[in-house]
């Protein structure tokens, strides 16, 4: 709960927002980095795992990895940010790569894939320096910010 404050500060900037699913509040306040944690800490750990992405003893971001269902079950979608003040400094790519060997290595996850918007080009760069594959573009597959926009399918096998 101690990162509540860092965490808020880090998810009230409309740059990192847009870059992410909606569901967020905006303003983003230090009692929805409560919730957050809390709902984290929470979680099944066999559904999310979730950590804190830290510079400087500070949450910076944060990244998850959530199971599928069905048949599925061996399938989890990642998710993640970085605080505007961190980006371009290796921190989400280090945290994507050390974020799946944690899965691969203590779970039976086969498969981790993410979907950043086609036009996040720094994320796309992120997945593909932690050893993400590009599947394949998913034309018109969400609006946000009120506009019809693309996204890209990347993915990371246990081998």
């Amino acid at each position: 709960m101690e990162d509540a404050a860092d965490v808020s500060r880090m998810l009230n900037n409309k740059k990192v927002q847009d870059n992410l699913r909606d569901g967020m509040p905006y303003p983003y306040t230090e009692k929805d980095g409560k919730e957050f944690i809390a709902s984290m800490l929470a979680a099944d750990p066999e559904e999310t795992i979730a950590f804190a992405i830290t510079a400087d003893d500070r949450a910076v971001g944060s990244i998850g990895v959530f199971r599928c269902g069905n048949i599925h079950f061996r399938t989890a979608e990642m998710g993640y940010y970085i605080g505007e003040p961190f980006w371009g400094k290796g921190l989400g790519t280090s945290a994507v790569r050390k974020t799946c060997d944690y899965v691969f290595e203590h779970t039976n996850i086969i498969r981790i894939f993410a979907e950043p918007f086609s036009y996040n080009t720094a994320s796309c760069r992120v997945l593909e320096k932690a050893g993400f594959q590009f599947e394949g573009l998913l034309r018109k597959n969400a609006v946000k910010n009120g506009k019809i926009v693309d996204m890209k399918m990347y993915s990371r096998i246990n081998d």
